[in-house]
Order: structure tokens, then C-alpha cells, then sequence
């Protein structure tokens, strides 16, 4: 990757579960970018990237203009079953079924039997080789400090983003002195972090990308009452989903349907992510041309070269065992009703890009996490040692296994 043309690769060796000595253990791939001056700061930046389940080596954040390793050297962690550790939980059958969705009604039930399948058809081929329940966010924090040990820092600056933020926090419990400085962007507080906050979330987006409009004349003047005409699309489209044809580089034609539920996840994130064209996206949406709209969305889902990246088995992981549990359906759908009054309870019954996800929780299997990830509760030892981490029995861990780097190269 020409990002990390002159940085140094390693493996961190961690312990998949450190309630269980002399099991299996991990390997982490770890990237290092060298400050752009020298002698670098003693203080390293260390990123914690979001998903869960993206990976901060396929995605470094080392961008034209942002300088993160302008004076210090640049950490990077793929965290445990992300794509460029071992193992690796990738599940391209849920891939596939993302690829196909864009030509299904987005919050059918039989859509969701199909996702459901494919959570079932990924837990069932990882279960054999891995255990589902140590891929979560303590034994992620704990990785970050046996990573910041392996390689002698005393001190470190924490930069994090969306779900890095959640992870940040955990570890910042566990680590404190250690944190020189602590950086949250797009924060997700994890004693929030549920279905049920996707929708607020949702809803703060919505109206900031509105809002934006709504304060610039030419743009209020070309687009009046952009909100509310979303809101007519978004009910409309629920109950006369719209069928086209987008080619999409990779796939050729792709069919493509557009309902309520397809074009509120359309918004939030994609919409977020390329604001300039978005009131014009909705108003070519009013006048019966969806294609801007189905473009974005058949692209985003069908991309035949990133099938099997993303980390979906940590992403479930983490999902099913510390967010969906500490929320009831009834809550989550209060909280989806409380933010878009206006909205069809079909479309409101799928928190926005979660659809489904209690029912896939079912199929993943996974235990409810401790309630000390949530910020519930304080540890007077460590989390894993804890007996409301495990089973409720007292955890038998007799002492902790040493992290080793190795394979330090140059590329």
C-alpha cells in the first residue's frame, strides 16, 4: 500500500481469550509510519479505527493534509478479526447477501430471512476455528496494552473514530496513565452505544444536513421544504418501492429497489458522507429520476473487490454482545418513533444501518458482554478475572500470557 511505503510491519501474538491460559492465541498486524520529522516525539499516535470491523491498515488516516504523523510516529492496529490478522473473521456470505439486497425491499421479512442465513452460514464456518465471544472490545483494550508494552511506550496519544471511540473509552478505563491525550471523533459512547441510539443519531444528521440548506439562500431558494420532502419520498417509496438499472463498476447492470427503508440508509451514512449532492439527489427523486440516489446505494453494497474485508464477525461480536442486549425491542422502537414521528412503523422497526440485527444476534450466538463495558460499573480487578465477565463463576486465569512482536520489517 503506497501509504505505508517506509513504515515498519510487525505481528502482536495476544492471548483469543484471557480467561482461558494456554489457549489459542492471535496475531495482530501492526503497522508503524514514522514521523515526517526526526527525531519523532516520544509520544506515538496510536489509531483506533471504527465498524467494528474496519481495518486501520487497509485504511490508514494518513491523508493529504491531515498530519497525523507530522511529528510523531503513527501507530496503526488491526484489531482482532479484522482482515489483515489472523484469523481473520471476513464473512463473504453476508458480503454477498449486501450485494444482492439492493434488488430487494429493504425491511422485508423475507430480506431479513436472507441476512439471518447468512449470519447463520458465517458463525456456523468461523465457529470451528475461533472463539465468537473473546472477539469483543475488553479483549481489544487489553491488545492495545499489550501492544503499547511490546513496544515500550510509556506514553501515547489515543486518536479514535466512530466505533474506535467506543473501544477508546473502554481502554482509556484500563490504561489511564498511559493516555498523554485523548481524541474521540464521531464519538460512540458505549454506555449508550444500541440500536435504539442509531436512530437519534439518525435524526441529529438529518437535521444538520437540512439545516445546511435551509441557512444557504441558493440552496433554500432551488430546494424548498428539502425535509419534509424527504419525509413524503421516504413513505411514499415504503409503500410503492421504484425499480431502475445502475451499472456499477465491477458488476455491470444492477438492479436496484428503492423503498423507505433503502432511501433513510441512503441518507445516513452515504447521504452524510457526500452532502453536496444530496439536495439535488432528493430533488431528482421527486421528479421521478432515482438513478443519483440508486448509484450511490447499489455502489456502496455491490463491490465484488472488497468482499471478505470487512471484519464482519468482529462487527457481530461486538454488536450482539455489548449494544442489542442492553436494549429492549420495545425500547429501541420507542426511541425510532421519538425520532421520525412521520416515518411508517415499517420503516421504523429497522434501526438505520442495523436492519435486523436482533434477529441476527440470535443466529451469532454470542453471550451478553458484562456490565462494566457500558461504564456501569467500576472493575476492582481485571475485567476478565472478574466472575461478571465469564459465566457468573470466578474466571480460573492464573496469570497472564506475554505478548510477543515479531517479523519487524521495513516496506
Amino acid at each position: 500500500m503506497p501509504e505505508l511505503q517506509g513504515g515498519h510491519c510487525a505481528a502482536l501474538v495476544v492471548p483469543e481469550n484471557r480467561s482461558k491460559p494456554g489457549g489459542r492465541t492471535l496475531r495482530l498486524a501492526v503497522a508503524i509510519i514514522p514521523s515526517e520529522t526526526q527525531p519523532a516525539a516520544a509520544d506515538p499516535i496510536v489509531f483506533i479505527t471504527g465498524g467494528p470491523g474496519e481495518d486501520a491498515i487497509l485504511d490508514p488516516p494518513i491523508a493529504e493534509g491531515v498530519g497525523l504523523n507530522r511529528n510523531r510516529d503513527l501507530i496503526l492496529l488491526s484489531q482482532r478479526g479484522n482482515h489483515s490478522s489472523e484469523p481473520t473473521l471476513g464473512c463473504p456470505e453476508i458480503d454477498q447477501f449486501f450485494a444482492r439486497r439492493v434488488s430487494l425491499v429493504y425491511d422485508a421479512a423475507t430480506t431479513g430471512d436472507e441476512y439471518v442465513q447468512a449470519v447463520k452460514s458465517c458463525h456456523d464456518r468461523l465457529a470451528g476455528g475461533a472463539d465468537l465471544s473473546a472477539f469483543n472490545s475488553t479483549e481489544s483494550a487489553y491488545d492495545l496494552i499489550d501492544l503499547r508494552n511490546a513496544l515500550h511506550v510509556n506514553q501515547w496519544n489515543v486518536f479514535s473514530h466512530s466505533y474506535g471511540t467506543d473501544l477508546a473509552l473502554i481502554y482509556s478505563r484500563l490504561d489511564a496513565p498511559a493516555i498523554r491525550s485523548l481524541a474521540l471523533d464521531g464519538m460512540t459512547p458505549p454506555s449508550i452505544a444500541s440500536p435504539g441510539w442509531t436512530w437519534s443519531s439518525a435524526r441529529e444528521a438529518f437535521d444538520n444536513m437540512m439545516s445546511a440548506c435551509t441557512v444557504q439562500p441558493a440552496c433554500q431558494a432551488h430546494y424548498p421544504n428539502l425535509a419534509d420532502t424527504f419525509v413524503r419520498l421516504v413513505n411514499q417509496l415504503e409503500a410503492h418501492p421504484v425499480t431502475t438499472t445502475v451499472k456499477v463498476e465491477g458488476a455491470g447492470d444492477t438492479q436496484v429497489v428503492l423503498d423507505g427503508g433503502a432511501l433513510l440508509n441512503w441518507m445516513v451514512p452515504l447521504g452524510t458522507h457526500f452532502p453536496a449532492e444530496v439536495p439535488a439527489a432528493i430533488d431528482e427523486l421527486a421528479h421521478g429520476n432515482p438513478a443519483r440516489i440508486a448509484q450511490r446505494w447499489a455502489s456502496a453494497w455491490v463491490n465484488p473487490g472488497k468482499a471478505g474485508l470487512m471484519g464482519w464477525g468482529l462487527t457481530l461480536s461486538i454488536w450482539c454482545s455489548e449494544w442489542v442486549p442492553f436494549e429492549s425491542a420495545d425500547d429501541q422502537l420507542r426511541a425510532a418513533r421519538q425520532a421520525f414521528a412521520a416515518l411508517p412503523d415499517s420503516v421504523r422497526a429497522q434501526a438505520p444501518q442495523l436492519p435486523f440485527l436482533r434477529q441476527g444476534c440470535a443466529a451469532w450466538n454470542v453471550p451478553k458482554a458484562a456490565d462494566w463495558v457500558r461504564g456501569s460499573a467500576t472493575p476492582q480487578c481485571r475485567p476478565w478475572r472478574c466472575p461478571a465477565v465469564t459465566t457468573g463463576r470466578p474466571a480460573r486465569h492464573q496469570g497472564n500470557m506475554s505478548p510477543s512482536i515479531f517479523r519487524m520489517r521495513s516496506r
